[in-house]
C-alpha cells in the first residue's frame, strides 16, 4: 500500500503506477539513501527527537539492509515507487513501527534533494578523477614530442609550424578549465538541504549543523523552499560535463582526421579500432567517432533539464524526477568516453616524419618570411603584399620559398638578403615564438611544468 494511499478513494491505475514509478532506475542512489538515512537516524537520537533504542535499531537495520543488498540477497523487486519508498518499506517491515520513525521532520523532497547531491558531488569528483587521468598522458606525450614538427592549421588549411608538445597542451589546457568547472559543480553541490521538509522547513528542532558534519557538507542550505526545488547543481554538473565532451570531440575529430591516408600522422592501436564487415583492408577508428557522437548525447541530457526546469513554479513539481536518468546517463557517457580517450591517446603511435613533411608543404613559414622584412623596416602591409606574389610564384614553380634562389627571391624585393633562408627555417620560425604561450620549445617545456603544479595542486 502507498504512504499517501488514505486520501483517495481507489487505487490508482497500473498504467499510471508504471508511469509514476522511478525504481526501475533511481534504485542505484540505495547507498546514498541509506546514508542520509542513518546520518539522519543519528541525529535525531542526539537531538532526543527519537528513543535510542528506536534510532540504534533504525541504524542498525539500514546496515543490514545495505549488506543485503550489495550481496544480492534484497533485490529491488517490489511495487515500491522509488529507492526512498523501498529502503523505508524493507525497514518497517523488518522493525515494525520504529522503522515508520525515521521519517519524522522529514519530507521526501529534500531527502531526494540529499541523495542527489551526495550523488553530483561523488559524480564531480570521479570525472575530475578521470580527467586528471587523460591530461596525465597528454603531459607525458607532450614531454616526448617537444621537437616533433607538425602543421599548425586554420580553416583546416597549413597555417604556421608548430610542434606536436604544443598541439598536444592546447588539449590540455581545455581538460584544466573542465576540472575547474567541475570543481565549481562540486561546491554547488555541497549544500544540505535536509531539515526543509516539504518547502517551508520543519518543527522539529532537528540539528542540521551535525547533519552536514555527517553527511560532509561544508554548508547548509539558507532558504527550505529553494532548497528543495533547487536542481541547479545538477545543471552545473550536465553543463561541465557538456563542455568536457565537446572538448573530448574535438581531440577525438582530429584523432579521426589524423589516422585517416591522407594525414597519416598517426596509428591508433588495434586495441582501440575496428574493422570492416565486407572490406578487409579497413581499420575503422570507432572509438574516436562513437566520442565524438556521444558528446550529442550529452548535450541532449543538458539541454533536456534546462527544458524541465524552465517552467516550473516553487517548490517540488513531479517534472523533476527527470533529473536522474539525465544526471545517471550524463555521468556513465563521460565516465566511459573519458577512460576509453586516456587509453586510446596512451596507445597511439605518432607517425613523426609524416608530420616533419607535413610541415615543410604548404608554405606555412610565409608569415615569418613577412616579418623579416618587416624587421627590415618595411610596413606589415607591403611586406604582406610582397611574400603574397612570392608564394603564388612558387606555386607555380612548385617550389617551397626556402628551395628558391637569393635571386629568385630578391626579385619580388629588394629587402630580402641571405638571412632570410635562416629566418624563415621551421625551427627558427618556431623558436622566436619564445614568450609565454608561444610554440618555442622553451616556452612548452614551462607550459608543461605549470601543468604538472596544476595536477598536483588538485
Amino acid at each position: 500500500m502507498k504512504i499517501w494511499n488514505e486520501r483517495f478513494s481507489k487505487e490508482s491505475d497500473k498504467m499510471a503506477d508504471r508511469f509514476n514509478q522511478s525504481l526501475s532506475y533511481d534504485h542505484r542512489l540505495y547507498r546514498l539513501d541509506i546514508k542520509g538515512s542513518i546520518a539522519y537516524a543519528t541525529m535525531l537520537k542526539e537531538t532526543g527527537i527519537l528513543s535510542a533504542a528506536d534510532a540504534d535499531a533504525i541504524i542498525k537495520c539500514l546496515d543490514n539492509i545495505l549488506h543485503d543488498i550489495n550481496t544480492g540477497k534484497l533485490t529491488f523487486i517490489n511495487d515500491a515507487e522509488d529507492i526512498h519508498m523501498f529502503i523505508e518499506s524493507c525497514l518497517t517491515e523488518r522493525i515494525g513501527d520504529a522503522g515508520k520513525r525515521i521519517h519524522t521532520g522529514r519530507s521526501r523532497n529534500d531527502q531526494v534533494a540529499l541523495d542527489m547531491r551526495l550523488y553530483c558531488k561523488e559524480a564531480c569528483d570521479e570525472t575530475i578523477v578521470l580527467i586528471k587521468n587523460l591530461m596525465g598522458v597528454l603531459l607525458t606525450l607532450a614531454q616526448d614530442h617537444i621537437n616533433t614538427l607538425m602543421p599548425g592549421y586554420t580553416h583546416m588549411q597549413k597555417a604556421q609550424p608548430i610542434t606536436l608538445a604544443f598541439h598536444l597542451m592546447a588539449y590540455f589546457n581545455m581538460f584544466a578549465r573542465d576540472v575547474i568547472r567541475l570543481s565549481h559543480a562540486h561546491q554547488s553541490a555541497d549544500v544540505l538541504p535536509l531539515g526543509s521538509g516539504a518547502l517551508a522547513g520543519t518543527s522539529y528542532p532537528i540539528d542540521r549543523s551535525m547533519l552536514a558534519c555527517l553527511l560532509g557538507f561544508s554548508r547548509i542550505s539558507s532558504n527550505a523552499l529553494d532548497a528543495v526545488s533547487d536542481r541547479d547543481f545538477i545543471l552545473d554538473y550536465l553543463s561541465s560535463a557538456a563542455t568536457c565532451a565537446m572538448h573530448i570531440s574535438r581531440l577525438s575529430e582530429e584523432i579521426i582526421l589524423w589516422n585517416t591516408d591522407e594525414f597519416r600522422f598517426i596509428d591508433i592501436d588495434d586495441g582501440f579500432a575496428t574493422g570492416s564487415s565486407m572490406m578487409p583492408q579497413k581499420k575503422n577508428p570507432d572509438m574516436a567517432e562513437l566520442s565524438r557522437a556521444k558528446t550529442g548525447r550529452i548535450y541532449g541530457h543538458l539541454l533536456s533539464m534546462l527544458t524541465v526546469m524552465k517552467g516550473l513554479p516553487l517548490a517540488y513539481n513531479k517534472d523533476m524526477q527527470e533529473d536522474k536518468e539525465a544526471l545517471f546517463d550524463t555521468h556513465d557517457t563521460l565516465v566511459m568516453v573519458l577512460s576509453v580517450m586516456t587509453g586510446m591517446l596512451q596507445s597511439l603511435v605518432f607517425n613523426t616524419e609524416q608530420m616533419s613533411n607535413a610541415a615543410n608543404q604548404g608554405y606555412i613559414n610565409a608569415t615569418d618570411c613577412a616579418d623579416y622584412l618587416v624587421k627590415k623596416g618595411i610596413p606589415f602591409r607591403d611586406a604582406y603584399r610582397a611574400v603574397g606574389k612570392l608564394v603564388v610564384y612558387c606555386v607555380e614553380k612548385n617550389k617551397a620559398l626556402i628551395d628558391l634562389s637569393l635571386e629568385e627571391i630578391t626579385s619580388f624585393h629588394q629587402a630580402f638578403d641571405h638571412d632570410v633562408f635562416e629566418a624563415i627555417s621551421l625551427s627558427a620560425c618556431i623558436n622566436k615564438r619564445s614568450l609565454p604561450g608561444g610554440t618555442a620549445a622553451q616556452a612548452v617545456i614551462n607550459s608543461i611544468e605549470e601543468g604538472k603544479q596544476f595536477l598536483l595542486s588538485l
